[in-house]
């Protein structure tokens, strides 16, 4: 099935399908942004259990999502989706109905789960819906805009929900959109190959939750402990040893996650470097805004859904405007552009002096907003490009493995600088240089690792 060749009611069905799933696990990270300081509150937890509650679903998300993804490839991508989807959705109800912290951090964890089941699949399956280069890049660009889209209605919904019939209804908004969800894929969506022959790696698999686990737990704790207690060192090298082991298990491995010559292709490992850099930047950049806005500022849940609505507006467009793009200009410009602009936006926002007035924020929060839409598709075709179709699931899961490490990480360090810092203020422009910083590097990254566009094409 095309979207060249196919009748318009069916060929746009899967991608309607799979977009559908997609935009409930960003929403749930974005709409959950805004509402965390009141949850925090409610449930008289502190800074750091805030934290977990942002970060105990984006842990589980990125340590699962290589197990998700070698699911799917073994599986059929269809099935492991619809699963996702459906534990996605009763997670989300157990959210809704918490008594306290700890139970929501738990149910979190499980909602975490669910997301990476779904989301390898997700781009899986897209690019079994549409073979064609044409088509794919726009299917890619539609799913990046997707996620522009629940980025950008999150803090407004978020706000809004909190500031009227309360923040368990940021939770309980998932159940309607998961169920039509599995209708929408059950009927539209075709049956994915299973490969039996695909052995599950658990060494390699336990190598990843527990390497992602302690850095993101030491990066949480190090604005409670400090950044030079034994605890959060020991954890960080930790997290680099348990690194290395999975490299080295690898390359023993008899079937890995993925095989040892595309781990080192440029276009593979580059882009998912790309993806966790720039994740670090947003999703950084989104969290540490929040508490700024509400803590700081004194701004209620919904207006801080619209004070960070110019960042994330941005990213409803960007996505569709850079996969309409790539074709003529090939991915490499999209994404260096792309990287470069939003390294100006949050360099601008740590350069802008103590307290800045709002409006000289905007064009920051736009910038990043933007340029880091704008790299999705070209980033995300880079990857998949590279991935023989039998690796396409795993592929996928090691892109957005790079890229929610990158979030947790991000977000982490973002709350560890405004916990540690000496001033509120201090802490937010250093957490934004920081972001600048990354995005600035993934620019780089970019240019050497982004094929450039074929001379045939």
């Amino acid at each position: 099935m095309s979207l060249d060749v196919a009748p318009e009611r069916r060929s746009w069905a899967p991608l309607l399908a799979v977009c559908a799933g997609y935009f409930m696990v960003i929403l749930d990270v974005t709409v959950l942004n805004v509402a965390v300081p009141v949850i925090g509150r409610d449930l008289s937890t502190s800074l750091t259990g805030i934290q977990w509650i942002t970060d105990g679903y984006t842990l589980v998300f990125a340590g699962f999502l290589l197990t998700g993804g070698a699911l799917g490839d073994r599986l059929g991508n269809r099935r492991v989706f619809c699963a996702g989807v459906a534990v996605f959705t009763v997670s989300s109800a157990a959210c809704a109905l918490a008594p306290n912290a700890p139970f929501l951090v738990v149910a979190r964890f499980v909602e975490g789960l669910g997301a990476a089941l779904i989301v390898p699949g997700s781009l899986a399956l897209l690019q079994q819906a549409y073979p064609g280069a044409a088509a794919r890049s726009r299917a890619f660009g539609l799913w990046g805009s997707m996620a522009g889209i629940a980025a950008s209605a999150g803090p407004l919904l978020g706000g809004l929900l909190v500031s009227t019939v309360g923040w368990r209804w940021v939770f309980l908004i998932n159940l309607p959109v998961g169920a039509v969800c599995l209708v929408l894929t059950l009927r539209h969506v075709t049956r994915s190959p299973r490969r039996a022959d695909r052995a599950l790696d658990w060494p390699a698999q336990c190598a990843v939750v527990a390497a992602v686990a302690l850095l993101t737990a030491s990066l949480n704790e190090a604005g409670r402990r400090g950044w030079s207690d034994p605890a959060v060192l020991a954890g960080a090298g930790l997290a680099v040893l348990v690194a290395v082991a999975f490299g080295v298990r690898e390359r023993l491995a008899r079937s890995p996650v993925l095989p040892p010559h595309l781990l080192r292709s440029r276009a593979m490992s580059g882009g998912a470097a790309i993806g966790l850099l720039f994740n670090f930047g947003f999703y950084g950049m989104v969290f540490t805004a929040s508490l700024a806005f509400q803590h700081h500022r004194g701004f209620s849940a919904l207006g801080t859904g619209l004070a960070l609505f110019p960042a994330v507006a941005m990213t409803m467009f960007a996505s569709v405007l850079s996969g309409r793009l790539s074709g003529r200009t090939g991915d490499r410009p999209l994404v260096v552009c792309g990287m470069l602009l939003a390294a100006l936006g949050l360099a601008g926002w740590a350069a802008a002096g103590a307290d800045p007035a709002y409006a000289l924020l905007v064009a920051p929060m736009m910038a990043a907003g933007f340029g880091t839409s704008f790299a999705l598709t070209g980033s995300t075709a880079t990857v998949m490009g590279a991935a023989p179709t039998a690796y396409s699931g795993a592929a996928s899961a090691l892109f957005n493995t790079a890229r929610q490490i990158g979030s947790a990480t991000g977000v982490a360090l973002g709350g560890s600088l405004l916990a540690s810092a000496t001033d509120y203020d201090t802490g937010l422009r250093t957490s934004m240089a920081a972001g600048a910083l990354a995005y600035l590097t993934a620019a780089v990254l970019a240019w050497l690792c982004v094929p450039p566009k074929s001379k045939g094409a």
